[in-house]
């Protein structure tokens, strides 16, 4: 039974379309902030692999760099900070306030469980106007090990006590569902346009095209 649930954050609960013009402005293209961050992960990722620790900060600035090395547009300082630094103050997906205040009101614990870094997380959770529905925002930074290494997880789990089985997580990246997977969390995969499950591995048990739809599933198992 699923007693603490671990929400992502970035695509999951905040939209980072909000950046797009921003990358428009500094690279004449709205579509490089996708670029942008799958960089910014395969860095976060290779760190990991490699034993170099990456925040995900020095990541963000770093794929910055690679992005205008590969377009050929310089990006300053200035720019570099103002896009990173907006990753603070994104806006929620139009249906997540109330699909969390549904589950909220089940009674479950609920944490947001993100790769940012502490204070970038806090930002981001309370300037989105949601951190009323959480009981604690958890960086995997404070265990130095970014998800989908095991040790973010791991340390929900003993934040509040319980077993890995009994922590689901729920986001919008297929890599993080098959971290928490893999685990022993169980696992909600929110579809928002484009994501589509690994077809390797365990598989979640929950998915649905945004988080209204995981939501009310979560909340039906719960019953069941």
């Amino acid at each position: 039974m699923t007693t603490v649930i671990a929400f992502d954050v970035n695509e999951t609960l905040l939209d980072l379309r909000a950046l797009d013009p921003r990358f428009a402005d500094v690279f004449g293209d709205a579509g490089l902030r996708q670029q942008w961050f799958a960089q910014m992960l395969q860095l976060s990722f290779v760190g990991g692999l490699t034993g170099e620790y990456v925040d995900f900060t020095t990541a963000q600035h770093a794929a910055l760099r690679m992005l205008s090395a590969r377009t050929g547009k310089v990006i300053s300082a200035a720019q570099s900070a103002a896009i990173v630094g907006a990753m603070s103050s994104l806006p929620p997906h139009p249906e997540v306030p109330a699909a969390l205040a549904r589950l909220r009101a089940t009674g479950v614990t609920m944490v947001a469980l993100t790769n940012s870094v502490q204070a970038v997380a806090e930002a981001q959770i309370a300037n989105a106007g949601l951190r009323d529905q959480f009981d604690s925002v958890m960086s995997a930074d404070s265990v130095r090990r970014l998800k989908p290494a095991p040790e973010p997880y791991r340390a929900v789990a003993q934040r509040f006590g319980v077993t890995l089985a009994s922590v689901r997580l729920v986001a919008a990246h297929a890599w993080d569902i098959s971290g928490a997977l893999a685990a022993g969390c169980r696992a909600a995969l929110v579809q928002r346009p484009g994501v589509v499950a690994s077809p390797l591995g365990p598989q979640p048990d929950i998915t649905g095209p945004s988080l209204t739809e995981v939501a009310d599933q979560i909340i039906q198992a719960s019953a069941d």
